[in-house]
Formats: C-alpha cells, structure tokens, sequence
C-alpha cells in the first residue's frame, strides 16, 4: 500500500525530519540516527522521493543525501506538539524586542498555516487568534538584519567586525568571534570572543552598528560555562554598573531568592547561619532602590551600604511608606 502524506510512518517522519535539520548528511550517519542498515535506508529514501520529496544524492567516498531547497514542497509534516511549539514560538517572538517582528510573525503564521495538513490548520489558527505577547517596556529593539549578519557569521565561522556604542555612548571598532545570541526579558545579547582582548566578552545587540562579516575566518572555540544562558546571566550579575549597593540579610540565600518576583541585578552569597550577602548593580539608581525595598519587605533584618544617592532614596521611600495618609486621620 502506497503511504499517503497524512499518515507517513514515524521512521519516515525521523528521516525527513533529519533532512530538514542539516544541510547534508552522510549515509552511514542516516542509518546510525535511524538504527536501521544502509539497504533500508536507500528504500526509505526512494519512497520519500515517491511523495514528490526531492532528496538528492551526493557524491562522495561515503555518498550521502540532502533535501533540496528551493523548489515547491509538499505539505509541512508536523506533529500536533510541533505545531503548537511553532506557533507559539512565532506569537511570542512578536513581543516587540525585534524591530518590525510583529507583522512578519503574523505573515509566517498565515503562511504556515496553509502548508500544514488540514487536521492542525484549525488548531493553529486557534493559537494565532487566542494568544498574546506583550511588549517588553524597557527593552530596546533590535534590528533583525543585524541579528541575521551575526548569525550567519557564527554559521560559517566567519569573524565579525562592527561598530560598538557602550554605556558612556562612545563608539569604538570591535572585531570578535561570535559564539551565540542569547535572549533575556526582551534583550538580545552577543556572546563572543574577542581575539584582540584574548577574552571573552559580551555585547547589547541593540548597540551593534554596521556588523559585517569579515573574509578571516576562526575555529569554533569551548564556552567557560555549561551554557550560553549560563555564560550571560553570570556575567550581568557580577558586572558592575553606576550605581552598586550590598545588604546583609539575616535571612538564607534560597528564602530571599524565593521571595522575590523578579531577577535582581547582581549577585546573591549564602553566608550560612548569619543570612546572605548581596551585591546589587545597574544603570538606574531606582531599579536599586526598587530591589532593596523588594528585599527589606520580606522582614528580616539587615544592613545596607550604598552611595548617598541610593540611602538617600531608600530614606525618602522609608518616610513615605510610614507617613500616615490624609484620609486615615
């Protein structure tokens, strides 16, 4: 019986689903992934290409195959937990942080919709009606071509020049090997290494101007941490900032990072029996002030050391918080 679209069997679906992955695979990395032999593979291969897949041959000592781009395909085969991953992936990448993503997320959904097979159509269009991003407020838009240029660059190992505006709005060349971008709360950074410094270093996409790929090219190297994630949030919180404060507080590291609703700027140390340490750091003197009151309402005591400008604020709010109101008298 010849297989129809709708109901291919899950080793076809593994193969396609390889094919679309990488740009070519071996034969013998084919059989591998999918635990079956080369004879099997190759039949596998010849019934995709009857369902109008165009998967070619590629020459070589091993030969291997690839999904040709460009022409027309058949209908997207996708699982229904695939389906919704996609387009819930499109609805939130539409939550400002890239320029002009919003009308190009809703243009790939109607695009998407239309090549999926007609049981999940509804269901997507669902998902497009019914959910919602919202804006991150504070986070700045990046520009997708610049997203584009640096992804590419990393794609082909290719080193990255571009102009670099930091926090005292000076603009100076960079010149890095880009390891990966990293989203966080609506801001896109640059994770690289920058040959000329021999270290590592991370920048705001947002004040990446003019990056170009350069004709050098570089090997890949091994990231100082587990992850990209884990590389980015380590670094925001041990960075210093213009406005730096430390608390003790008589309370453990893991009940302060429980009772706080959202990420603090800066670092938390457990000291044991005698509470915690934490260092807070960031451009705004208000965000400081804010995530001190944040901790000092979870009522232990504590002591704080922090700049004039940042007491001063915290004192302020302190008298506000006790000032009785006009109609409670």
């Amino acid at each position: 019986m010849t297989e129809t679209r709708k109901n291919l069997p899950g080793r076809l679906l593994r193969l396609l689903a390889l094919l679309q992955s990488r740009r070519e695979w071996s034969g013998a990395e084919l059989a591998e992934r999918l635990g079956v032999t080369d004879r099997t593979l190759r039949r596998d291969v010849t019934r995709l290409r009857a369902l109008d897949y165009p998967v070619e041959g590629v020459t070589g000592t091993a030969g291997g195959y690839r999904l040709v781009s460009g022409r027309d395909l058949p209908p997207l085969l996708l699982d229904d937990e695939e389906a919704i991953a996609v387009a819930l992936g499109l609805v939130t990448a539409a939550d400002g942080s890239v320029a002009g993503i919003e009308e190009s997320s809703a243009r790939a959904l109607a695009k998407l919709e239309q090549v999926l097979p007609a049981r999940l159509r509804p269901r997507l269009a669902a998902l497009s009606e019914a959910a919602v991003a919202v804006r991150h407020g504070t986070a700045p838009r990046v520009s997708p071509d610049v997203l584009a240029v640096i992804a590419a660059c990393r794609r082909d190992g290719r080193l990255l020049s571009f102009d670099y505006r930091n926090r005292a709005d000076e603009v100076g060349a960079r010149r890095v090997e880009p390891h990966h971008l990293v989203a966080l709360r609506g801001w896109w950074y640059l994770i690289a290494y920058d040959p000329e410094r021999t270290d590592w270093r991370t920048f705001r996409a947002d004040r990446i101007e003019r990056p170009t790929p350069a004709h050098a090219r570089f090997e890949p190297r091994e990231l100082p941490a587990p992850d990209p994630a884990a590389y980015l949030t380590r670094g925001l919180a041990r960075a210093t900032y213009r406005h730096t404060a430390r608390m003790t507080v008589r309370l453990p590291a893991d009940a302060v990072r429980a009772g706080r609703f959202f990420s603090i700027p800066g670092e938390i140390e457990d000291r044991g029996a005698d509470g915690c340490a934490i260092r807070l750091s960031a451009d705004s003197a208000g965000l400081v002030v804010q995530c001190i009151a944040v901790i000092a309402a979870l009522g232990a005591e504590f002591t704080l050391d922090a700049p004039p400008e940042i007491t001063d604020r915290v004192r302020n709010l302190g008298h506000r918080l006790t000032r009785p109101s006009a109609s409670s008298s």
